[in-house]
């Protein structure tokens, strides 16, 4: 890796948490540099602004997202059911490890969604992105029989997405994961598979 890319990199990889804590307004460029150990000029070498930067961000968080659903959805000695119930309790132990902060798409997309059309269209590709490789799953339980013959796999994974943004706001709130259990167990309860 370049020293180039490195360094841009380290902006991302320390900028994450940041935005996560403090948002997209509460992050400061100054403490971002300070953090990252990176000079001014260096941010701006990489970046175009701040919101270049934040998006970038997201595009990193997406990359992990990813990962997460491949590591989780793509074992087919798995039930599809159990995969997908697989992949978000995974994700509420990152959760955890970061002290229940939630999801960066959510947290960007509720302070921003409203006063820039960038963030909103990006959130709302990411949201999207993520429901589609869901209902590729939840087709191959409705193909089992694990869920109705008669259910849309892809409301039904849309669902579960905003489902879990609202428990991930609730549990950010209380610092606590009961939120997102009591959310995971009626969404798989519903669905038929507790």
């Amino acid at each position: 890796m370049s020293s180039e890319s490195s360094t841009r990199e380290r902006l991302i990889a320390t900028g994450l948490p940041m935005l996560l804590e403090r948002g997209y307004n509460g992050l400061g460029l100054q403490a971002l540099l300070s953090a990252a150990g990176v000079p001014k000029g260096s941010f701006y070498h990489h970046f175009r602004d701040k919101e270049d930067f934040a998006l970038q961000v997201v595009d990193a968080y997406m990359r992990e997202v990813h990962a997460g659903l491949d590591a989780c959805l793509g074992d087919p000695s798995v039930i599809p059911l159990d995969r997908v119930r697989r992949f978000f309790t995974a994700t509420q132990q990152i959760y955890r490890q970061q002290g229940y902060m939630g999801c960066l798409l959510g947290g960007l997309g509720q302070e921003l969604s409203g006063v820039s059309d960038a963030f909103r269209r990006k959130i709302e590709e990411c949201f999207t992105e993520i429901s589609t490789r869901l209902a590729i799953c939840l087709e191959e339980a409705r193909e089992r029989g694990d869920l109705p013959a008669t259910s849309d796999p892809q409301r039904l994974a849309t669902l579960l997405v905003d489902c879990w943004e609202g428990a991930a706001l609730r549990s950010r709130l209380q610092r606590d994961h009961a939120p997102l259990e009591a959310m995971l167990e009626f969404y798989f309860r519903s669905a038929g598979k507790s």
